[in-house]
C-alpha cells in the first residue's frame, strides 16, 4: 500500500466549512501521512487556513501541513505566522512564492520581504525546525526562463533545508519519471513526491491545465468524452484514472503520493481503498456514527451559498497543485 499524504482547500462559508470537516472526519482513519491546508493567491484565504490547520492540530490526531507563502506579505507577517504556528505545534510547512491576488500583475516582494520560496525556506529554518515541503515542476514552471532554471530553483529551495518536494500535479507517468530522472542527474537526492489531482470535473482541470502548462492527454480527454450529464460514471473514470497512475509509478519503486481532495471525500476515499487503505475497525464505527447525524454533501454538488465574495465556488480555486506562481 501506498504512503498517501491529502489536501483540503479552506471554506469560505459556513456550509463549505461542514463539507470541509465533513471530508475530514470521512478521511481521518485512513491514516495520512499528513494532510495540507492550502493559502490562497496573495495570502487571501489566510484566516480559513490558519483555523483550519490550527483546528485540526487541536482535534484530531493528523499531521497538520500549513501552506505558507511570501508574495505580498512582509517578511515579519511570514515570521511572526510560522512562530505562532510551532507554538501551537504545528512542524510541517508547505513553503511557496505564492500567487499574487486575482487580477494583479507578479507583485515584487515586500520591502524586506521574502523574495522567492527558497529565501522563505531559509527564513523558516532561521525561526525553528521545520520539516517544509516546496513545491516542483515535471513540466517546468510557466515562468521559468528554462527547464533547467527552473530545476536549479528547486535544488536551491531544497539546499536551504527544505525537506522534500511535492509536484505539480500530471497526467501521464512518464512525465514524473523523465522529471525523476533529471533531479537525479542534477543531485537531488530528498524526495520528490508526486502530486496526484483526481479529475472530478473535466471541464474544472481542463481550463486550469491551460492556465499553469500541465498537459492534457488526448486519452483523458477521450475517457471523459459524453460524460457531463453522469456524474456517477465521472467520478468511476476519475478512480481507475488515479489509480492507474499511482500503480504505475509503484512499478518504478515512487511509493509516495500527496492527493487533492477538492475536499470530495468519497472519490479520495475510493482510490485510497482501492490502493489497500483501510479504516481501523474503530473508525468504521465512527465514521458510521458520524455519516448519520447529518447528509454528506454529494461530490460535485454545487450550492448558491459555496461560494466566496467574487461569486467564484470554491471548488472552482485553484488549489497548491493548480497554482502557477510558487517560486
Amino acid at each position: 500500500m501506498p504512503v498517501m499524504s491529502f489536501e483540503f482547500v479552506p471554506p469560505g462559508t459556513r456550509m463549505m466549512a461542514q463539507r470541509l470537516w465533513r471530508c475530514i472526519r470521512y478521511l481521518a482513519p485512513l491514516s495520512p501521512r499528513f494532510v495540507s491546508v492550502t493559502y490562497g493567491a496573495g495570502g487571501t484565504t489566510r484566516t480559513g487556513t490558519v483555523s483550519t490547520v490550527l483546528r485540526l492540530k487541536r482535534e484530531t490526531d493528523l499531521v497538520p501541513a500549513a501552506h505558507l507563502t511570501c508574495t505580498g506579505a512582509t517578511r515579519r507577517d511570514v515570521d511572526d505566522l510560522a512562530r505562532r504556528y510551532w507554538a501551537a505545534g504545528v512542524r510541517h510547512i508547505v513553503a511557496l512564492r505564492g500567487d499574487p491576488p486575482t487580477g494583479s500583475a507578479d507583485d515584487p516582494p515586500q520591502s524586506g520581504g521574502y523574495a522567492y520560496a527558497s529565501d522563505l525556506v531559509a527564513g523558516l529554518r532561521r525561526i525553528a525546525d521545520f520539516e517544509i515541503s516546496v513545491a516542483a515542476y515535471p513540466e517546468t514552471h510557466p515562468a521559468a526562463l528554462s527547464p533547467q532554471a527552473d530545476l536549479d530553483n528547486l535544488k536551491r529551495k531544497l539546499d536551504a533545508g527544505a525537506t522534500r518536494a511535492i509536484t505539480q500535479y500530471f497526467f501521464d507517468a512518464e512525465t514524473y519519471l523523465r522529471f525523476f530522472d533529471r533531479c537525479l542527474a542534477a543531485g537531488i537526492t530528498a524526495p520528490i513526491i508526486p502530486g496526484i489531482m483526481p479529475v472530478s470535473d473535466y471541464g474544472q482541470i481542463a481550463r486550469f491545465s491551460a492556465l499553469c502548462g500541465v498537459t492534457v492527454p488526448d486519452w483523458l480527454t477521450h475517457l471523459f468524452e459524453g460524460t457531463v450529464e453522469n456524474p456517477e460514471l465521472r467520478r468511476i473514470i476519475a478512480s481507475i484514472v488515479a489509480v492507474e497512475q499511482i500503480r504505475t509509478l509503484q512499478a518504478y519503486g515512487i511509493n509516495e503520493f500527496h492527493i487533492s481532495t477538492l475536499n470530495r471525500s468519497d472519490l479520495t476515499y475510493a482510490i485510497a481503498h482501492i490502493l489497500g487503505a483501510r479504516p481501523t475497525e474503530q473508525h468504521a464505527a465512527d465514521n458510521r456514527l458520524q455519516g448519520s447525524e447529518t447528509a454528506e454533501i454529494t461530490d460535485g454538488q454545487n450550492t448558491p451559498t459555496d461560494c466566496d465574495t467574487t461569486g467564484q465556488t470554491q471548488e472552482d480555486a485553484p488549489p497548491f497543485m493548480l497554482r502557477t506562481q510558487f517560486g
